[in-house]
């Protein structure tokens, strides 16, 4: 019997689960987000062994660091990135500066870069440092200027956009780290560390995209 349309999509969603990868990494700072590369510096597959076809999806850049979804879902990873699905990242900021209520409401506004304004974002100032490990090479302050940390969530992600957009009101970004796609969380994962998403994890993931 072949059953019910229910049972037969639940075996096929078993299946599925059965054969992809999900997996958090902690990017750390200078690593390349990528598996290859051309000269010494540190690429993804420091931190492995991983599946040998699972990818990112989504970039951070050698100088960020953070939250890395590595998959073998490709329906999923296209869910991901394109722009249209408008999928929330979450990323602590360390700026230059002490910015004032009006440089913070403009980057919640948007900013214009390069032509285009930044769609909405949602921006808080931090009382006090996060709780987040150290960097692995330290960050150059200038003397007699204060550092802010700030949180926002994009719905984007163009080019090093948070940077640019920090630049934009006049604060600089010294340090930038993900800690959130979607309800996906760095939690306890220390830089360099990975772990696989859970069942649980994976099914409110897919049904969040999928």
């Amino acid at each position: 019997m072949v059953g019910t349309r229910y049972e037969v999509l639940h075996r096929v969603q078993k299946r599925l689960l059965n054969e992809f990868h999900y997996i958090l990494l902690n990017k750390p700072y200078g690593t390349l987000c990528q598996f290859t590369g051309n000269d010494d510096r540190e690429t993804l597959a420091w931190y492995g062994p991983f599946p040998t076809d699972v990818y990112p999806a989504g970039r951070l850049d050698a100088d960020s660091e953070g939250l890395i979804l590595l998959t073998n879902d490709g329906r999923l990873k296209h869910k991901l990135l394109d722009p249209k699905f408008r999928h929330p990242r979450t990323y602590l900021v360390q700026i230059e500066g002490l910015p004032s209520p009006d440089a913070l409401a403009r980057l919640a506004k948007g900013v214009t870069l390069e032509g285009r304004k930044t769609l909405p974002a949602e921006v808080k100032k931090l009382g006090a440092e996060p709780p987040i490990a150290p960097r692995s090479t330290p960050i150059r302050y200038r003397k007699n200027i204060p550092v802010t940390w700030i949180q926002i969530t994009l719905r984007e992600g163009r080019n090093r956009q948070v940077r640019k957009m920090t630049a934009a009101v006049g604060h600089p970004t010294l340090r930038l780290v993900r800690i959130r796609i979607g309800r996906l969380e760095i939690g306890g994962l220390r830089p360099g560390e990975h772990r696989a998403l859970t069942k649980p994890e994976i099914e409110s993931l897919r049904k969040d995209l999928l």
